[in-house]
Formats: structure tokens, C-alpha cells, sequence
């Protein structure tokens, strides 16, 4: 059964310091965690990060007092990321033969990875490995995907539309077929 996720993170060539991670399951299980140990002071100080994630996020806009805004509805997905990882694995393991996908997929499986250290670290029953939808479009001609509707750089909302985007993929797979499966 595939899983599709998204993370947001800060990363500086080096490190990828997760911020929040995203997944649906075909079965329509979801899973949302913000991560309450990723740097601020990091966040604050990408502009792209400020204008484009910060906002989905449940902090405070200043800053001011404390980051956590506990009156944000995404407040209760706030958890450490050894809870995070937990969640994860549980998210996963009740998932029969999983599968994991993800737009660009390479940087959310290290930041998914990451969660529980080394990717040799991995939990029995975690993939190692995400396929990848931009590169099933690009082996499809590179078709004008759907454009999401809201949410964007959520990772839940960007994780929800991921499944769209595969079966938008699975329509044009068909189609370049000719109609075939």
C-alpha cells in the first residue's frame, strides 16, 4: 500500500533539520507532526522558509514570548522528534507492504530517515528508499501536473496532494499505454 509523504526542513548544505512531516495512506490514514526541536533562530533567518512555511505553522508570528502559539489548531502535532519517529514507525508498520513516495523525494527520505539516526538505523519494516513522482513524470513526458489548491508547503496538505498528483501519474501512465492495465 503506498504512503505519501512530505517534510519541511532547514537545511544549510550540511544538515536537514526537520521541521514538520506529512503522510497519507492510500487507506486514508494521515499522520501530521511538527517537530519542536528545529532551530528558530535557522527559520527566522531563511526568508523563504518565513514567507512560504512559517505561516502554516503553529507558531507565533514575532516570535515574541515563545515561539509555540498554543491556540493554533496544529498545536496538538507539536512533539519531539523521537515521538515523531514513533508516530512515523507505527504510521508505517500498520501499513501492509508499504510503499513511500514523494515529490522530489530525495531530501524527505534522508529528513524521514534522520528521525531515527543513520538510514542503516531504519526500522524493520520502514522502506529504504522513496520513489520519486516528479521522476515517474518526467519518465511520462513531463505532463502539466494538477496545481494544488491550497495548503501549500503544509506537509500534510503537500503530502495530500502528492496522492493526487499519483493518480493524476497513474491516468497519463494509461494514457501513454494506450489505455492498457
Amino acid at each position: 500500500m503506498k504512503i505519501f509523504y512530505d517534510t519541511e526542513f532547514i537545511e544549510d548544505g550540511k544538515t536537514i533539520d526537520l521541521i514538520s512531516i506529512g503522510m497519507v495512506a492510500e487507506d486514508g490514514r494521515e499522520l501530521y507532526a511538527v517537530s519542536c526541536e528545529f532551530s528558530f533562530s535557522a527559520l527566522q533567518r531563511n526568508d523563504w522558509l518565513m514567507a512560504n512555511v512559517a505561516p502554516s505553522l503553529p507558531i507565533k508570528p514575532a516570535l515574541d514570548g515563545g515561539p509555540w502559539d498554543r491556540e493554533h489548531p496544529d498545536y496538538r502535532h507539536v512533539h519531539p522528534r523521537a515521538e515523531i519517529a514513533r508516530k512515523v514507525e507505527r504510521f508505517i508498520r500498520a501499513t501492509p507492504d508499504p510503499e513511500l513516495w514523494a515529490w522530489y523525494a530525495a531530501y524527505d527520505h534522508v529528513a524521514l530517515c534522520q528521525l531515527f539516526g543513520r538510514m542503516i538505523d531504519l526500522p524493520d519494516g520502514v522502506p529504504m528508499w522513496t520513489n520519486d513522482l516528479k521522476q515517474e513524470a518526467e519518465r511520462l513526458g513531463n505532463p502539466r501536473m494538477p496545481r494544488q489548491a491550497e495548503g501549500e508547503h503544509n506537509a500534510l496538505a503537500d503530502a495530500r496532494h502528492n496522492q493526487l498528483m499519483h493518480d493524476f501519474l497513474i491516468v497519463e501512465r494509461r494514457r501513454a499505454d494506450g489505455g492498457a492495465r
